[in-house]
């Protein structure tokens, strides 16, 4: 068995991003801010600008080990400084520098209107230096020195849009990268609930069908084993039919039963796969059902057509349920009739019995109602139960069914196959018989035989 290699997992830092910034801005101070402070010695200035300076030609690199994490405050922080030792005397310095890594940083990592703000000032902070060219310069040489500051400007501000333009590239990047680790975690919290979703529906599947075989084959068998034990005193023969539907009954559940824990523990997809019940089996089901000791009649109305997908065991595992519980709450004496009606745009199940309904006693914990309503809604129908006005319960479903096409002929079985037999019958003990309820169709005679007048019925 193989399996599909894993994905390559994400590349794991080993250091923080503060980390990172402040090794670099330890560097810059003792290249770049070193420089500075010894070019002071060679500046004309008051004791008060070197003490300025020297103290920004420090802060300022310092100030972008928070460059990442903090871009607004770092930013601000090298703007008022560079501000203050211009204002103390001193225009220029190597640490303003500091002013073009601040401008990237801010570009890349702060909102909108830090990056615009930070960009005007830098802008601004470059006319300050040009029209300090002028002045210096305009006492010798007017034209000269305005040259001279119109170009110390246009050098400026190439660099000051550079790093600004280079910072919208870069923060591009980093958002199409964030975005992408977002999607990737939100398609494997999507493939997470999808996969519990799946899983839910499969246990919920195999729950059904495990709750259709053996609340049946329980009820038969709890109904063979009351009624032989009653009439094991008189009649020792019907106590021994009793016995031998019981055997029958287990023997089917437990090979349904292998089967599924087969088909659950299997790793080969092709394994051998037997046959759903499907609609047609209704004849079956039902006297299987009348042997058990229920006196339950099938009734066939409209013409018979093809069903899609999953309907025919849909059919058969709710006519199925239905029995079942009329054999557990029905009560002695208890009829049903078993309705099977095709209408243009549907299929009509409906499963009636006269015995205890509203009176009928439960504990609450059948699950049998649930899937009956899961499998119909699963088809796009819909499903109804309860008691009846004049006694009894009624369950009826209807599923959409697609209309056949004019002048073909469609069956519920695939072509070739041969239709289902009718049901043999099979001797009733004496204490399964009882006399029908008179108002309960009777298309079946006492011995499971169709009369004469409803063998059209039959398909």
């Amino acid at each position: 068995m193989t399996t599909a290699d894993p994905p390559p997992s994400l590349p794991v830092r080993r250091f923080s991003p503060f980390t990172v910034d402040l090794v670099l801005a330890l560097a810059f101070i003792i290249t770049i801010s070193t420089l500075s402070i010894a070019n002071l010695g060679s500046m004309q200035t008051t004791w008060f600008g070197s003490a300025v300076s020297v103290v920004t030609s420090i802060g300022m690199p310092l100030a972008l080990a928070w460059r990442r994490t903090r871009p607004v405050p770092s930013a601000v922080t090298v703007y008022a400084m560079a501000l203050a030792h211009v204002v103390s005397g001193v225009v220029l310095t190597a640490s303003d520098v500091a002013i073009f890594a601040a401008l990237y940083s801010v570009t890349v990592y702060g909102p909108r209107w830090a990056r615009r703000t930070a960009l005007a000032g830098a802008l601004l902070g470059s006319a300050i230096v040009a029209l300090w060219f002028i002045y210096y310069n305009g006492f010798t040489d007017p034209t000269g020195a305005l040259f001279s500051g119109v170009t110390v400007f246009g050098l400026l501000s190439a660099v000051v849009l550079s790093c600004w333009a280079v910072g919208l590239v870069r923060r591009t990047r980093v958002q199409q990268r964030e975005t992408l680790a977002e999607r990737a975690a939100r398609l494997e919290v999507e493939r997470d609930q999808q996969a519990q979703i799946a899983t839910q529906a499969e246990r919920a599947r195999i729950a059904r069908e495990m709750h259709d075989i053996v609340a049946h084959s329980l009820s038969v068998v709890i109904a063979q084993a009351d009624g032989g034990r009653y009439a094991a005193a008189q009649d020792p023969q019907a106590a021994g039919r009793a016995l031998t539907t019981i055997s029958e009954t287990g023997r089917a559940a437990l090979a349904d039963m292998r089967k599924i824990l087969g088909v659950l523990r299997s790793d080969q997809a092709d394994g051998p796969l037997a046959p759903q019940p499907e609609s047609h089996d209704l004849d079956t089901l039902v006297a299987q059902v009348r042997d058990a000791g229920l006196a339950v009649s099938l009734v066939r109305m409209g013409e018979a057509r093809w069903l899609p997908p999953g309907a025919g065991l849909t059919v058969y595992r709710i006519v199925q349920e239905s029995l079942t519980n009329i054999l557990k709450h029905a009560g002695p004496d208890a009829h049903a009739t078993v309705l099977v009606q095709w209408q243009p745009d549907a299929l009509v199940l409906q499963i009636d019995d006269d015995g205890r309904g509203a009176a009928a006693f439960s504990d609450g914990a059948g699950h049998g109602l649930l899937g009956m309503r899961e499998r119909a809604g699963m088809l796009g129908g819909t499903l109804g139960a309860g008691p009846r006005p004049g006694g009894g319960f009624r369950v009826r479903a209807e599923l959409p069914v697609p209309a056949a096409p004019s002048g073909t002929a469609v069956t519920t079985a695939p072509q070739g196959t041969p239709p289902p037999p009718a049901p043999t019958p099979s001797p009733t003990p004496t204490w399964q018989t009882a006399p029908q309820h008179p108002h309960t169709p009777q298309p079946y005679d006492a011995g499971g035989a169709l009369p004469a007048d409803r063998e059209d019925h039959r398909r």
